[in-house]
């Protein structure tokens, strides 16, 4: 399989070359840059729910760096969702950034500058097509 041109795509695809499950790193990195997170996450089965955040932010994360089929809405969705419990939207978006960097620790040697423009890049319009859809 040949490696994608998007660096976003690269990666996740690196990523998961070299962890089965991102979900634990995503997580524990979430709780410990905004701990008021970790009372949202406090009842049975909260492991499902953030693995499952987790897949469907990626999968989002993908379509919107890539060809934006439909999967991107999501973030539409859920920025409206997680208003209605309270989420601040910049802690909706800090949760971006939280895999940006766990990615990047993941990677370290191949974290490559164009992966670090791209991600700089996308965070900054996921900011801004979350503000305009809210």
């Amino acid at each position: 399989m040949n490696p994608s041109p998007n660096p976003i795509e690269q990666s996740f695809e690196l990523a998961a070359s070299r962890c089965i499950d991102l979900t634990p790193l995503v997580y524990q990195r979430l709780f410990e840059q905004h701990p008021e997170t970790r009372a949202m996450f406090r009842t049975l089965g909260s492991e499902i729910v953030m693995g499952s955040m987790l897949a469907l932010t990626i999968e989002a994360i993908l379509d919107f760096a890539g060809d934006r089929r439909g999967q991107f809405r999501l973030i539409t969705c859920e920025v409206v969702s997680h208003d209605g419990y309270g989420t601040p939207r910049e802690l909706f978006i800090a949760f971006f950034a939280v895999i940006r960097d766990t990615l990047r620790d993941l990677l370290r040697d191949e974290w490559s500058p164009g992966m670090a423009q791209a991600w700089d890049r996308l965070l900054i319009e996921i900011d801004a097509f979350a503000a305009v859809q809210a």
